[in-house]
């Protein structure tokens, strides 16, 4: 049996119970899916803490639209990073650059302080620093925890061979954490061919909220691919059969 650790993707507390279920070792708790996952209220956050044991990352991103924020954002940021930590955070996921896309290390140590001795991950940002190698070893001098990257690429297997190297770089000096596009029948591949021991997923289905459909001529979506009476919720036997692939996978 591996000793693999398993991180779902997570977009509300009923989720993080789903994500329990499956037998996840970790989530990470977000809003706004659509926009590649968004700071969760504050309500979010206690109430999966309530009813849940799990460790529970917080995602603090105030938008989407880039990594390089304003002072209000950045304030916003840092009040966002304190109300998770006082409502039971075991972790904050968060990622500042500059302009110019490398890493904005006054910024990101005002968060790690936040953090305290809680977990922070540098997320996805990550992959669009000019220097991958080189933020790395910004990253552990800051005092990151572990980075979530899928080697630069939009998936991690497009990005396989990047996502060695940065293991290889890491050395174990900082956990990294494999995540986007990973699924049921590629996750095998990519522990194997990596030697990643950590993977990040989503896990979800639709569900029908059809309270909306008896006046189909108002929107509340911004974009019309998005039906209106679909939302998503993480599936537990989803997350279980990935779990169950993980831990039958010879290490």
């Amino acid at each position: 049996m591996s000793s693999i650790i398993l991180e779902i993707c997570c977009a509300s507390a009923r989720d993080v119970v789903e994500a329990e279920k499956g037998g996840a070792d970790r989530v990470e708790l977000n809003s706004g899916m659509v926009y590649g996952g968004l700071t969760p209220s504050i309500g979010e956050v206690e109430e999966a803490k309530r009813i849940t044991n799990i460790p529970i990352i917080v995602m603090i991103r105030p938008r989407s639209g880039g990594f390089c924020y304003t002072d209000i954002e950045f304030e916003v940021m840092k009040k966002d990073a304190q109300a998770a930590i006082s409502a039971g955070a075991d972790g904050l996921a968060f990622g500042i650059l500059n302009a110019d896309g490398t890493i904005d290390i006054k910024r990101n140590k005002i968060l790690k302080e936040i953090a305290g001795d809680k977990e922070t991950v540098f997320h996805r940002a990550f992959d669009v620093v000019p220097n991958p190698i080189k933020s790395i070893d910004i990253l552990i001098e800051i005092g990151i925890n572990r980075i979530l990257t899928s080697g630069q690429e939009s998936t991690v297997e497009k990005g396989i061979n990047n996502c060695r190297d940065i293991i290889d770089h890491s050395g174990g000096r900082i956990e990294i954490l494999l995540g986007g596009g990973i699924r049921d029948y590629n996750v095998k591949k990519i522990i194997e061919e990596t030697g990643t021991k950590q993977v990040h997923l989503s896990a979800f289905k639709e569900e029908y909220d059809n309270s909306t459909v008896h006046q189909n001529k108002v929107r509340f979506n911004k974009y019309e691919e998005m039906p209106e009476n679909i939302y998503q919720v993480t599936d537990c036997n989803k997350v279980r059969l990935v779990r169950n692939i993980i831990d039958n996978i010879a290490l």
